[in-house]
């Protein structure tokens, strides 16, 4: 290598750091808010007096925002640009983290609701803002794996994320047990969950303040600008025209279908498993383990983005990543849906856990390089309607919201069909039966990573 050339790619190497450190840690505020989730589940369940299929109208009303704001974000950045867009999606999350209190102080689902949709909202524009960023500031072959070290902070802050909420918050679920709430008269049960309920309030309104101040910090950041309209031919299109055009790009609209669809399995794996543990019975001594349960899904997500680090792409292709993903994660599933939930392993310094609850959380290693694979495989070969292309595959998040409310509901009609019928506990539940609805996930993550993702024509394939 000539002189010239090193100093070539040590300013590449220059140019690209100083974003990547700031995306890392945007990231890593995505993921905790994110993974919150999880947790949330439960205690809404408890606190707000839900059905377990009510309870996941808190995934709902959280990944609806990405669909419903896509677009409108796609705008205003186009508005105010990538780097003050950044800034203004944090003021927005922080907003709805200081919501939180006057939900909590009111005990109404509802305006925890609106408080998880604001929320969502923000995480749209970021996500609209900072996906562009990662594919285009280095080079495209290698953007699966610059997306994995995102991933990294992403995952281990949904890892940290349901520990810090469950000591801080939760720790004391042992006293708000659903036998010992019964319990109680209707005066002393009121109390009891608005004072649960309460324990919300503080950790929102830090979160709320440590968001806001990244905002600043953002907006004094070197954070360069980034300009996506390369031909020069989208910017004076209307947002219709751009979207109408996008769709003629077939790796774009199956791109989309695949990450809706497995946006479905990331937030399943994540977001269900604590439920499902408290279903078999997994509380551990200080009966709240199965809050913990998520960071278990995040623990082997973060592992699937490392080994993205270290293969992609020197040894392993994006496009194989995938398919190997894909494969893993219809194995996954099956196993799960037919392994009996009274196999249990003992793993040190943990309460004994299910079989099923640990293949649940491997998915997290299926998903992880899903979508580090699927969005430089859909934006590529589009030009300068990269920006459109990329609000278009945020609303594939909807997944998130769709499929926890079917996953919820389906579970529930099952386990109330088993208890009509005198079927025993022991016997598979309908959140294990449920996960069935992740087969379509991976079928299709499997033909987009082995064909779908080829197509560049509707009319020649």
């Amino acid at each position: 290598m000539s002189k010239i050339e090193s100093v070539i790619l040590d300013n590449q190497r220059s140019s690209t750091l100083i974003p990547m450190v700031i995306l890392t840690a945007l990231f890593f505020i995505l993921g905790f808010v994110t993974w919150l989730n999880g947790p949330l589940i439960p205690f809404f369940e408890l606190a707000c007096e839900l059905t377990s299929s009510q309870a996941y109208f808190v995934t709902f009303a959280f990944y609806i925002a990405y669909f419903v704001m896509a677009i409108p974000s796609s705008w205003v950045i186009e508005k105010v640009g990538y780097k003050n867009g950044v800034s203004l999606s944090l003021v927005i999350i922080a907003i709805g983290a200081f919501m939180f209190y006057p939900a909590a102080e009111n005990r109404t689902f509802l305006l925890f609701l609106v408080a998880l949709f604001i929320m969502g909202t923000g995480l749209a524009i970021l996500q609209t803002a900072a996906n562009p960023y990662v594919v285009v500031i280095g080079p495209r072959e290698s953007a699966a794996a610059r997306i994995s070290v995102l991933g990294i902070a992403n995952k281990l802050a949904g890892f940290i994320a349901p520990l810090v909420l469950t000591a801080l918050v939760l720790s004391n679920m042992q006293d708000y047990t659903a036998e010992k709430i019964a319990a109680l008269d209707s005066i002393a049960k009121s109390q009891a969950l608005d004072s649960l309920a309460l324990q919300l309030q503080t950790p929102y309104i830090y979160m709320g303040c440590i968001i806001l101040i990244l905002a600043f910090l953002v907006k004094l950041s070197p954070l360069p600008e980034i300009e996506l309209d390369e031909e020069g031919n989208v910017m004076h299109m209307s947002i219709f025209k751009q979207i109408t055009n996008a769709f003629q790009f077939p790796q774009l609209v199956l791109g989309v279908i695949t990450l809706m669809l497995y946006l479905s399995a990331e937030v399943l794996a994540g977001d269900s498993i604590g439920g499902f543990g408290k279903q078999l019975g997994v509380y551990g001594e200080d009966g709240n383990f199965f809050l913990k349960l998520t960071s278990f899904t995040m623990t082997a997500m973060v592992i699937g983005y490392i080994l993205g680090i270290v293969l992609i792409p020197k040894y392993v292709s994006q496009v194989l990543a995938l398919k190997v993903s894909g494969i893993l994660g219809l194995i996954l599933v099956l196993l799960i849906v037919f392994i009996s939930p009274s196999i249990t392993i003992q793993l040190p310094g943990i309460p004994a856990l299910p079989l099923v609850i640990i293949l649940v959380a491997c998915m997290g290693l299926s998903n992880a390089l899903c979508w580090p694979a699927i969005w430089p495989l859909a934006l590529q070969d589009l030009g300068g309607y990269t920006k459109i292309a990329s609000a278009i595959l945020i609303m594939g998040i909807i997944g998130g919201a769709i499929f926890p409310l079917i996953y919820g509901s389906l579970a529930e009609a099952i386990n109330l069909a088993n208890e009509a019928n005198g079927i025993a506990k022991t016997a598979k539940s309908g959140n294990q039966i449920a996960y069935l609805i992740l087969l379509p996930t991976y079928l299709m993550i499997i033909f987009y990573a082995f064909k779908g993702h080829k197509y560049r024509s509707w009319s020649k394939k």
